[in-house]
């Protein structure tokens, strides 16, 4: 894979990596012996947080060696991963940007695109239909241009495998087990060829009827078919993306007070309760050294106060 030089990847300086590793104390934990750490990749940069800032490192590369001056990608009307696009592409490396977004154009007043045009992405609103062919070769080719590199919804492509691959080196120890959310795979893909062989990873699905994501995680990751010691929970979805009980809000906001680690509840959150509803029904051993990846979202948290949903 074409590398850049130094002084081209100095756009993208993250303000914060390696990522801290916070200890999270709480009475659960304790009684099962249990010790637990936040990965917390939501600092790693204040636009760039999270998953999307080690999921675009490597496709910004791309663009730069293969002379790309244009990224175009697909989101939904508050997706973190438009946000970060923009903001790394746009405003950090002073790349032309494309947001082909799923609904109507009046939307754009939210948070999330107004600050992403605001960095210069231009929106490009499709109705539900159209939307779902965004991996159909036929209708993407409307899209293709010498300058364009067209990004994956989520930035889930093999390109993102080596950027989250790269977390587990900064780690100084090898846990029992990682924990994170999952929904397009790109991240738990690459976290399973980064980690050491006798580590186990729990994805959190975050999305009801995920058991397509097995699937997309082979596809992103071959050698993943044939790499034991990881594992997708399917029932903590909490009714669906970007769907989410107010019991199961109100727990997270109980965590976060108790902990003082911030989340949201569409993935971290979501997948937090997921661990400790793991904890609690037994299906984590005792003893267990655990690293929580936080994959950062909480810009999303400004989009869920203007739905009037939190």
């Amino acid at each position: 894979m074409a590398m850049m030089s130094s002084q081209a990847e100095a756009p993208l300086a993250p303000s914060q990596l390696p990522s801290p590793l916070h200890p999270i104390h709480h009475p659960l934990l304790d009684a099962h012996g249990v010790k637990l750490w936040c990965k917390r990749d939501d600092l790693i940069h204040p636009t760039i947080s999270g998953n999307k800032w080690r999921k675009l490192k490597y496709h910004l590369q791309q663009a730069q060696a293969l002379g790309k001056t244009h990224l175009l990608s697909f989101g939904g009307a508050y997706s973190n991963h438009i946000h970060a696009l923009a903001a790394a592409a746009g405003l950090r490396s002073g790349l032309r940007t494309t947001g082909i977004i799923r609904g109507e154009a009046g939307i754009v007043s939210n948070s999330t695109l107004s600050a992403a045009k605001g960095w210069g992405m231009e929106l490009i609103f499709v109705d539900r239909q159209s939307y779902r062919r965004r991996q159909d070769p036929d209708w993407l080719a409307q899209f293709a241009a010498p300058d364009t590199l067209i990004v994956p919804e989520g930035g889930s492509s093999p390109l993102a495998i080596p950027g989250v691959a790269e977390l587990v080196a900064e780690v100084p120890f090898s846990p029992d087990l990682w924990v994170l959310p999952c929904a397009s795979g790109g991240t738990l893909a690459g976290l399973i060829a980064g980690k050491r062989e006798q580590e186990q990873i729990l994805a959190v699905a975050v999305l009801k009827g995920g058991a397509f994501i097995q699937d997309e995680v082979c596809r992103l990751h071959p050698a993943a078919a044939t790499t034991p010691g990881w594992r997708i929970a399917l029932d903590h979805h909490d009714g669906g993306y970007a769907k989410f009980s107010q019991a199961m809000w109100q727990w997270v906001q109980a965590f976060s007070t108790e902990t003082g680690l911030p989340l949201e509840p569409i993935y971290s959150g979501k997948a937090m309760w997921g661990l400790f509803r793991e904890l609690a029904a037994g299906r984590i051993p005792r003893g267990s050294e655990i690293v929580f990846i936080h994959t950062g979202g909480l810009q999303g948290l400004a989009g869920l106060r203007e739905q009037g949903r939190l």
